[in-house]
């Protein structure tokens, strides 16, 4: 992957930082440590150390470097609890600085430790998958899971600046480009958006000026915000299912999306909102990205109801982001039999 580092910015006032896009981003790292910072404290994960994109990365200031678990399950409380206490045995102060690099479980569990240590300690998102270059690590939502649901314990707390380098994206599995290709084809409803035949240089580009824009209109979510969650409330409860013992499924978050894409073209359609063809569309999207459609065996509508409960855009009622006639937007109190037939007519048992 060849071509220029492209600046785009999330413009928040005093908390504004930027969003560098392109191969060796992340060799820009030293550049956005704060000026009096003595030591930095460098988290990753296993994978993405041994594919060689920690060596080399210099913060400018002394640093160690601590090793998370991979997957799901290292984005817990316990997790941060435990690099809060690093951070502590390490003399970090809240003048120094943590760099996050890896994907959207690194960015999600390191932010969420530096809005909490020291009431908050400047950090740096190196993003190494696509899913965080496009998303995950912009915007300064942070977070963990509990075994009630996904995302539910987080802060807002915005990064310093956001690195994409594109050279790490060759050593990602088939996988891991499904999670990213998710959110792309998430963003390919939410404006001018990318196509699968470009660049993925310009694709990051495009997710990221995107999610900027709204970022920069809405900070913490109180209403367009919300957009950005397109796909994602049956996602996160086809998440929250598969962490249950019942549940085998094998479902990264990307393809979770792009199932929760369909959902919702299907449920806007059957409220009146959208019409066949444009269902149609999503469908086409979707597959030009070569995502699934389908939902996971036995999945049950009833479960899933119940984690789409405690979604976070819900207002004590069911809360969808849904494809209309003036584009995606939230809707509240979508009735809980509208919802079932959905999963139903999409194979669920009800």
């Amino acid at each position: 992957m060849t071509g220029p580092v492209r600046a785009l910015s999330v413009d928040l006032a005093e908390r504004a930082y930027p969003v560098l896009v392109g191969p060796g981003a992340r060799h820009e790292v030293a550049r956005f440590v704060p000026p009096g910072a003595k030591s930095a404290v460098i988290v990753t994960q296993e994978a993405v150390k041994d594919a060689g994109w920690v060596e080399g990365l210099d913060p400018g200031v002394p640093a160690t470097t601590y090793v998370i678990p991979d997957g799901e399950d290292a984005k817990t409380l316990a997790t941060v609890e435990d690099l809060a206490r690093r951070f502590a045995r390490a003399s970090l102060s809240r003048a120094d600085v943590v760099v996050a690099v890896g994907g959207g479980i690194v960015t999600d569990v390191v932010g969420f430790a530096a809005a909490t240590y020291h009431r908050g300690t400047a950090y740096v998102n190196v993003a190494t998958t696509l899913l965080a270059q496009v998303d995950a690590a912009i915007g300064g939502k942070t977070g963990v899971n509990l075994p009630e649901g996904k995302n539910l314990v987080g802060a807002f707390w915005q990064p310093n600046a956001v690195l994409c380098d594109t050279e790490t994206l060759s050593s990602l599995p088939p996988r891991e480009w499904a999670c990213g290709r998710g959110e792309i084809a998430k963003y390919a409803f939410l404006g001018d958006g990318p196509r699968a035949d470009q660049p993925i240089e310009e694709q990051v580009a495009l997710c990221v000026g995107i999610k900027a824009a709204v970022v920069a209109e809405d900070e913490r979510e109180g209403g367009r915000r919300m957009i950005l969650n397109y796909g994602h409330t049956l996602a996160h409860a086809l998440e929250g299912a598969a962490l249950a013992d019942h549940n085998e499924w094998d479902l990264r978050h990307g393809e979770a999306v792009a199932i929760g894409l369909v959902f919702a073209a299907l449920l806007a359609q059957r409220l009146g909102r959208i019409d066949e063809t444009r269902v149609d569309d999503h469908r086409k999207v979707i597959g030009s990205f070569d995502l699934p459609t389908d939902l996971p065996p036995d999945a049950d509508a009833e479960e899933l109801v119940t984690f789409m409960g405690r979604d976070k855009k819900a207002q004590q009622d069911l809360t969808f982001v849904l494809d209309g006639p003036g584009g995606v937007e939230p809707v509240h109190g979508v009735a809980v039999a509208d919802v079932v037939a959905t999963l139903a007519a999409m194979g669920a048992r009800s």
